[in-house]
């Protein structure tokens, strides 16, 4: 993983908010039948693990602040906010209270949306999009995009920017941008995942068009207020209630840090406008581990929260791959679940281990230090509750030939020139390792596996330990990685 040098101190600020119960018989009985038991050992100190972690990040990373908080069984064991709300102020960051921005964890809420809307009959997953529409998506080959290629990332299109506007008097409502930059499409839907803001925007519409509702409008009512996340919102500028509350982003510019205004993503909302508190997310988090509810409230039926989770399309045979909107994060031991989000400002993250009855929730911003920070408190979490082993060092079987070279990820801009600096660059290191090079930086990997290898470069005890899969055939040879199933590298030179 991509380590970043230490550029600035700042201090460390730490809120508990207290572990508030929010169970009812029936997700009392979902915990007690739960198939996995996390060792004591594990829970207990988790919230000093992770106060370690953050002051080690905002004394060695561009970490501004951060919001980290851990349900466990149908309770918040700790929402901690870390570092300032504001750094010029002093304002520390309350891990109840502060709000942050979860950027496409945000996508989440749109997909829940999605699914209340087949729940009442009016969306069909196999459909065609297009029936859903007042303006038509082009087929591929004579072939549609259904709706659950939406939840799968696997549209066939090419990504697409203009995501965010500068100023709130210069903001395109999603709706027209919609309409105005539909994507070029470049392979049958369902076949590979490219992750796709475009498809999620579709998806928001969908609900709206289906509902009669706002988009914004439509999951306040029907998510947001029945689960009580009265700090979320889709919208903006922030509703004046919630402004005064928001962290805001930085930069790390110069030597220091420095403010940037709010971010505005309503070009895309569906996709990542969103906005939520620590404890809201404790909500959505329990309600998604309990088969949709919270206490009395029911936002989806137990199968169709099943359905976020259960797999759907992977790139390669024994690799994790996409669910139906959530990423698979991990297969067993236990199966976790999760999505994460980056605006320009803000980088978080929620994974979700059902059958351990656990979920977390990062939000840090800051320099690019904090992206590499969401990433390192993410495994960080994982490795402590979830450990695992390094897979076994095995030879070269004697017919290998490794597809050596250049290799480019298929989530691009496909109207304008591949930026060749921008491909993985792929060597060997011996009979049984190889190098990643990528915009400067050399990973070191050692083979596990016929044509599958574990990263070593980065690795820490516990885990997660990374692994790549070379896969296809002569002529369309593929890569895949373990923490990437939204996306596929596809050869392109030697």
């Amino acid at each position: 993983m991509t380590r970043f040098p230490a550029l600035r101190r700042t201090a460390l600020a730490a809120a508990l908010l207290g572990s508030i119960a929010l169970t009812s018989a029936a997700t009392a009985q979902a915990a007690a039948e739960s198939a996995y038991s996390i060792p004591q050992d594990r829970i207990g100190g988790l919230a000093d693990f992770v106060d370690g972690v953050m002051a080690q990040q905002i004394a060695t990373r561009e970490v501004a602040g951060a919001v980290v908080t851990v349900v466990y069984r149908d309770k918040v064991l700790f929402s901690r906010g870390y570092g300032f709300a504001d750094v010029d102020k002093g304002i520390a960051v309350d891990g109840g209270q502060t709000l942050f921005r979860p950027g496409s964890v945000s996508k989440m809420f749109t997909w829940t949306a999605l699914l209340q809307q087949v729940e009442a009959g009016r969306v069909d997953l196999d459909a065609d999009v297009n029936r859903y529409l007042d303006f038509k998506i082009p087929e591929f080959e004579g072939e549609p995009i259904r709706v659950r290629d939406l939840l799968s990332h696997t549209p066939g299109m090419s990504d697409v920017g203009g995501l965010t506007a500068p100023t709130p008097d210069k903001i395109t409502p999603y709706v027209e941008w919609m309409k105005t930059h539909i994507p070029t499409r470049h392979w049958p839907a369902g076949t590979e995942t490219s992750y796709s803001n475009y498809g999620s925007v579709l998806a928001g519409y969908i609900v709206e068009r289906m509902s009669g509702e706002a988009f914004p409008d439509y999951v306040e009512k029907h998510i947001f207020a029945p689960l009580g996340m009265n700090s979320t919102t889709f919208r903006e500028p922030l509703p004046a209630a919630l402004a005064p509350r928001m962290a805001t982003g930085y930069q790390f510019k110069d030597g220091r840090l420095v403010a940037d205004p709010f971010e505005l993503f309503s070009p895309v909302m569906p996709a990542g406008s969103g906005t939520s508190s620590g404890s809201d997310m404790a909500r959505f988090m329990i309600a998604m581990m309990n088969g949709g509810a919270l206490g009395k409230a029911r936002i989806l039926k137990p199968a169709s929260v099943k359905l976020l989770m259960t797999d759907s399309v992977a790139n390669a045979p024994g690799m994790p791959g996409m669910a139906h909107g959530f990423f698979v994060v991990r297969e067993k031991g236990p199966r976790m679940v999760g999505h994460g989000g980056n605006t320009g400002d803000f980088h978080s993250n929620m994974i979700l281990a059902p059958e351990a009855g656990l979920g977390f929730f990062i939000s840090e911003t800051g320099g690019q230090g904090s992206y590499g920070g969401r990433t390192e408190l993410t495994e960080a979490l994982i490795g402590r509750l979830f450990p695992v082993t390094p897979a076994p060092r095995i030879a070269a079987p004697a017919d290998e030939t490794l597809p050596l070279g250049a290799y480019r990820g298929n989530r691009r801009d496909y109207t304008r020139p591949a930026n060749p600096e921008r491909d993985l660059k792929i060597a060997a290191a011996g009979a049984n390792a190889v190098t990643i090079t990528n915009e400067g930086k050399t990973t070191y990997w050692e083979r596990v596996g016929p044509m599958r290898f574990e990263q070593v470069t980065g690795a820490r005890a516990g885990g997660p330990y990374e692994q790549l899969l070379f896969h296809g055939a002569e002529g369309r040879w593929r890569l895949s990685f373990t923490s990437q199933p939204h996306v596929l590298y596809h050869f392109v030179q030697p």
